[in-house]
């Protein structure tokens, strides 16, 4: 049987109704919902030719109609208008693909600051990308005529996008040709050879095209940027002042500032090469001035994404560093395993972290 042009209607209507609903869809309904100016008789034919064909299903005798899954299937493939984004969902889409990176933060926030907790000492924790990271692909969508959405995915398989505003009118072709010259110019570059490769742009391209490949292009390097840059929490400072090696002030304040501020504390020595998960560095063999006279107890993790973390104990050269070392092997085996396979590791006995 012929699936004709009224049928497409009728059985795109039901279907439509139906996602909004969850009800039985009737004649009546349908061509309102249809625009046809037919009898009911007629539509009600089309729906049994409909159901016959098996687009369509009837619950109850005296019930309407409801998609089957070949009418969802020919809906799908045949009949379904495009979505059209609006700003409100792009903004959602957004924050939910910058969740994870929201998450992973809160997640290496919370876990310094439990192990400050049960170890007494101050805990710092940061994360790094462990080699060059470079764009691997664009892909541009249009949102309005004067907007677009910008994602960047790197050769890390880290995604970000961002939302574009032009004063000009763009169309999709020129969307397009955009997403091409990208792809083809700005990819597997370092972040030098993509501000270089931009120079060498402008000189050969329009105004109006250059500033929306700048803008893109900038969008990249920000990406790229943060994903090179440390994130350092640090947790539970004051507990220096609970052991008698840091009771006098002038003593216990210049670590902590240098464990109060990003940049002294980026200074530690990290062990990101990958073959040392644990690296313990007393006195003297610390190089940060503040720290000679500590101890730095340091676990490294495994992210994902080309990318590593560290989380680390200070505190006096008398610590007790067969408990400190258990408890970050176990903190940094937990979130290797959390963020590598969404588990946690058995615990060996009770007292592991007492």
């Amino acid at each position: 049987m012929e699936l004709t042009e009224r049928k497409k209607r009728i059985l795109r209507a039901i279907i439509e109704s139906y996602i909004a609903t969850a009800e039985p869809v009737g004649s009546k309904a349908v061509a309102q919902l249809a625009g046809l100016d037919v009898s009911s008789a007629t539509i009600r034919n089309e729906m049994a030719d409909l159901t016959d064909m098996g687009l369509l299903e009837q619950p109850h005798t005296s019930a309407g109609r409801i998609p089957s899954a070949s009418g969802y299937r020919l809906y799908v493939n045949e009949l379904m208008d495009e979505h059209q984004l609006t700003m409100q969902e792009t903004q959602r889409i957004n924050e939910a693909l910058e969740m994870r990176m929201e998450e992973l933060d809160r997640v290496i926030d919370r876990a310094g600051k439990v192990l400050s907790k049960i170890s007494d000492y101050p805990v710092f924790s940061m994360t790094s990308v462990k080699d060059i990271v470079t764009v691997r692909r664009y892909d541009l969508l249009m949102v309005e005529e004067n907007a677009f959405i910008a994602v960047v995915m790197t050769d890390t398989s880290v995604v970000r996008n961002k939302i574009i505003r032009i004063p000009d009118e763009l169309s999709e072709p020129q969307l397009q040709m955009l997403s091409t010259i990208l792809n083809s110019s700005f990819t597997g570059l370092s972040m030098d050879q993509m501000r270089q490769a931009l120079e060498k742009m402008e000189t050969h391209s329009t105004p109006g095209a250059f500033r929306m490949i700048q803008l893109v292009v900038e969008f990249a390097l920000e990406v790229l940027g943060d994903l090179r840059r440390q994130t350092i929490h640090t947790a539970g400072i004051t507990h220096l002042l609970e052991h008698p090696e840091y009771k006098s002030l002038d003593k216990a304040k210049p670590l902590m500032r240098c464990l109060s501020n990003e940049d002294d504390a980026a200074r530690l020595p990290i062990p990101f090469d990958g073959n040392q998960n644990m690296n313990i560095l007393i006195g003297p063999e610390n190089v940060n001035e503040a720290f000679r006279d500590t101890s730095v107890v340091m676990a490294s993790y495994d992210i994902g994404d080309n990318m590593r973390g560290v989380i680390g104990v200070v505190g006096p050269t008398r610590m007790d560093y067969a408990k400190v070392t258990a408890r970050l092997s176990y903190f940094a085996d937990s979130l290797t395993r959390m963020f590598g396979k969404g588990e946690l590791p058995p615990a060996s006995g009770p007292d592991d972290l007492e």
